[in-house]
């Protein structure tokens, strides 16, 4: 029997990107899910792949504390993958009141609906390079300060330090899940570089370059996510693993331009070459980040089972098969 067989697992944020994914990896294990949606998302990665007519849903806000605390309770949940959060960059510093309500509202709303929930053994929140802020020192290190600057960094900057509050005051079984930029099949924020790149190869465009293509990232797939978190909930069944957090990378950090031209190169399209089109780096943008995942190989025994090529190929595989179906419904009569 797998670890999840049975398990009531509430994962919320189930429609975006990492959430389908690992919603989808619960289901696969025999755990029981409960998938909180806010709005309806048509092309969802989650109501692509079928997976959401196997779990529960429920509807409603995550920064509402008697809707949450009535979830938590009513499906007697024992294990939460905080995901829910406004993710863009560029819309939270364009609207931060937005992020803020979800990124940190939501976190302190979540928390305090599972603390007071008996049946609650374990919480995996999602937290995020971002929260590190720019600095000096590269690779981050778990014990770097947070020290976010702009909308969103902060959001998650608040994010962590409410989960550690939460260990620290309430003894509650936590970790916290810190990942650079995360691609993969289901994104469909196409101001992001990978599902961007993706679309252009699909239609034999030269991809653009927003920025100068200095900016440097680390680029983790989706189901090497999905499964780190799997990873970390699991470890909390060790008191040690209590209060922790972890970065999840695999070691490669690459400018825009260099993931750009890899993916290029992945997919076998020389024809194709990157048009940089920026002068700059955007505002609001952190110019250099990237992490190192020691603490989560040592101690929790993670490793990729994708990595970087292995899950270009794969995304690349679901956007075709996306846009194939996309320009049929298109033109169908």
């Amino acid at each position: 029997m797998s670890y999840w067989t049975e398990k009531q697992v509430l994962v919320t944020g189930c429609t975006g990107l990492a959430g389908s994914w690992l919603t989808r990896r619960l289901v696969e294990e025999g755990a029981t899910v409960v998938g909180l949606i806010r709005d309806m998302v048509p092309y969802s990665n989650l109501k692509w792949s079928g997976f959401e007519e196997q779990i529960a849903t429920v509807r409603g806000e995550v920064s509402d504390y008697e809707f949450m605390l009535r979830v938590f309770n009513e499906y007697e949940i024992d294990t939460c993958f905080h995901l829910a959060a406004q993710t863009i960059v560029t819309i939270a510093n364009r609207s931060p009141l937005s992020t803020f309500d979800a990124n940190i509202r939501g976190t302190w709303t979540v928390l305090e609906a599972a603390r007071n929930t008996p049946t609650m053994r374990r919480m995996v929140v999602a937290s995020s390079d971002k929260a590190y802020g720019a600095q000096e020192d590269l690779p981050y290190f778990e014990d770097a300060p947070l020290i976010g600057r702009h909308p969103y960094d902060v959001s998650k900057s608040c994010t962590d330090l409410i989960a550690q509050s939460y260990y620290h005051t309430y003894a509650m079984p936590i970790a916290i899940a810190r990942c650079g930029n995360i691609f993969g099949g289901g994104d469909l924020n196409f101001n992001r570089v990978v599902p961007d790149t993706m679309r252009s190869i699909y239609h034999g465009r030269n991809p653009i370059i927003r920025s100068d293509g200095s900016p440097t990232r680390d680029y983790l797939y989706v189901l090497d996510v999905a499964d780190a978190y799997l990873c970390l909930a699991e470890g909390l069944d060790d008191s040690k693993v209590h209060g922790q957090a972890y970065n999840f990378s695999y070691g490669m950090p690459q400018t825009v331009l260099e993931i750009v031209e890899h993916i290029l190169k992945v997919l076998g399209r020389p024809d194709l070459s990157p048009d940089i089109r920026g002068t700059g780096i955007p505002p609001g943008e952190i110019p250099h980040q990237y992490l190192n995942s020691d603490k989560a190989r040592r101690e929790l025994g993670w490793t990729q089972s994708h990595g970087i090529d292995g899950g270009l190929q794969a995304t690349y595989e679901w956007y075709r098969e996306f846009f194939d179906l996309s320009e049929a419904r298109r033109t169908r009569p």
